[in-house]
């Protein structure tokens, strides 16, 4: 069993290193998940409702529903990645299939002439809003060691601190740096005691520069990035119909954060002088949070043809916890190292806010042979921040993420065609950059398509939606070892739903 430490130590300086602004992004990020017939039009339905999935976009669609409705969503997702880093070029690809979306709205008419509601509406939901499932590879020949990151890690911490007691093992000091020094220095460990780095002297405990046993040179690099997980989130949802032309609603939205990942970089090297010839650091984060949000929303009909919507959704407050688990091993003139600290950090509880979203729609509609819609939607990612009741000071890393992120539009356009009891769908969507360099993370963009019969009571749907989007995976936020891998990746995926009429 594994033992078990907090990570308290120099939490201003240290425990930031286990937070960047990839987190931030990705935990403030959703793709378009849902119903079958909403990914078939890509999601666009802010002006619409009336399908248990555009509750995400607009809290009122509840009340567009004619009588109580209910569906459950299972969908097959595949997602390559194609990988360049220096010379070497691969392809990485992995399926998953994920049951996504069940709810229900219950719909009370209301039959007082008097009174100006028509319609009330109360929905219950939950719908997974990000996949996190992903594996990419790259190998390539590059100029720069993963000593760099170790070195850095390193200078300025005395050798002392780096050097295990009479009867201490490798596994308590790691731990006990951990809690009493922080991240930063279980790396300068983990480098040290696998003979990746070396004291400039030895014998000086109060010794603070190392040196690599690395030679320069050239050196043959592999990594390994899967990702598992999701992110979802239940609501309640009501709504009611203001006369014929108005409808309004409001949703207050639980949300999870289920994230495991796992990474691994390999390097050799047969450089003149190197001590060390093989490197292999393995390590795997576990996050989990829980989070609230709260949307409100309306939708007017201008006209039996026309129909706009707007929607506002707050930021969603999270608390989330980490943890990690690394490994070393070398091999070299010193013979094979395998450092495995039999220890899990925990890092303390922290707070991370991700941007509002406001939404503007509008549809037309073609009596009951079809419709076209547009969202447009707008969050500002500059606002994202992390904070703690902890006494971690995020202060630097939220200045980071106002420089390097910006606010970003998001355009979902999607079509219906329908032919007696048949419908025909498809849709378009473009998602801009949270970065300002958008080298770092492009534009997404997608495509997607879909058909449904309505049985009656029953409906079935089926929908095929396929995106693309540009990166850099940076393998380490270190300002010393910056190497990093440039992908490209494709993402499909087949939807089912089955709605009933209740």
């Amino acid at each position: 069993m594994k033992k078990i430490f907090l990570l308290i130590g120099l939490l201003s300086l240290s425990f930031i290193n286990a937070q960047d602004i990839t987190d931030a992004v990705r935990y403030s990020q959703q793709e378009i998940l849902g119903t079958a017939r909403f990914r078939g039009m890509s999601g666009a339905f802010g002006a619409l409702g009336g399908d248990m999935s555009a509750l995400q976009i607009n809290p009122a669609g509840s009340a567009v529903f004619l009588g109580s409705s209910g569906s459950i969503t299972l969908s097959s997702s595949n997602i390559q990645n194609d990988t360049n880093y220096f010379n070497g070029f691969s392809e990485a690809s992995s399926s998953n299939f994920n049951f996504n979306q069940v709810g229900a709205v219950f719909i009370y008419n209301n039959q007082s002439q008097s009174s100006i509601l028509n319609k009330i509406s109360l929905g219950i939901a939950y719908d997974q809003t990000t996949d996190f499932a992903e594996e990419l590879f790259a190998f390539g020949r590059s100029n720069n060691s993963i000593d760099n990151f170790f070195l850095s890690e390193a200078q300025g911490i005395p050798l002392d601190l780096l050097t295990p007691r009479a009867g201490e093992s490798p596994d308590d000091l790691y731990g006990f740096l951990g809690e009493t020094q922080g991240y930063g220095a279980q790396q300068a460990f983990l480098g040290h005691e696998s003979f990746i780095i070396e004291a400039n002297d030895l014998t000086d405990p109060n010794n603070t520069g190392y040196f690599s046993n690395v030679a320069p040179g050239v050196f043959d690099q592999d990594y390994y990035y899967e990702s598992t997980g999701l992110n979802g989130k239940f609501t309640i949802n009501g709504g009611t119909q203001i006369h014929d032309r108005f409808y309004i609603g409001v949703n207050l939205n639980s949300h999870f954060i289920n994230y495991d990942k796992i990474t691994r970089f390999e390097e050799f090297n047969n450089n003149t002088g190197s001590i060390v010839n093989e490197i292999a650091f393995t390590n795997r984060l576990s996050t989990i949070g829980a989070g609230f949000s709260a949307q409100v929303g309306g939708i007017l009909k201008v006209s039996h043809m026309l129909r706009i919507g707007a929607s506002l959704e707050s930021p969603t407050w999270y608390y989330i916890e980490e943890e990690t688990t690394q490994r070393v091993i070398t091999d070299g003139a010193n013979g094979r190292i395998n450092l495995d600290p039999n220890v899990i950090n925990i890092f303390p509880e922290y707070q991370l806010r991700t941007p509002a979203k406001a939404t503007g729609s509008i549809a037309v509609l073609f009596g009951k042979r079809g419709l076209i819609s547009l969202d447009y939607s707008y969050k500002d990612y500059s606002s994202t921040e992390f904070d703690s009741d902890e006494g971690l000071n995020f202060s630097d890393l939220n200045r980071e993420i106002e420089n390097t992120l910006q606010g970003a539009s998001t355009l979902r356009i999607g079509g219906e065609l329908r032919n007696g009891n048949w419908s025909f769908r498809g849709g378009y969507s473009y998602e801009e950059s949270p970065y300002k360099n958008e080298l770092i993370l492009g534009d997404r963009t997608g495509l997607s398509m879909g058909v449904g019969y309505n049985f009656g009571k029953v409906k079935f749907d089926v929908a095929y939606d396929y995106s693309e989007q540009d990166r850099i995976e940076q393998f380490y936020s270190n300002s010393a070892f910056t190497n990093f891998a440039t992908v490209e990746s494709y993402r499909d995926n087949l939807t089912f739903t089955l709605s009933l009429n209740l």
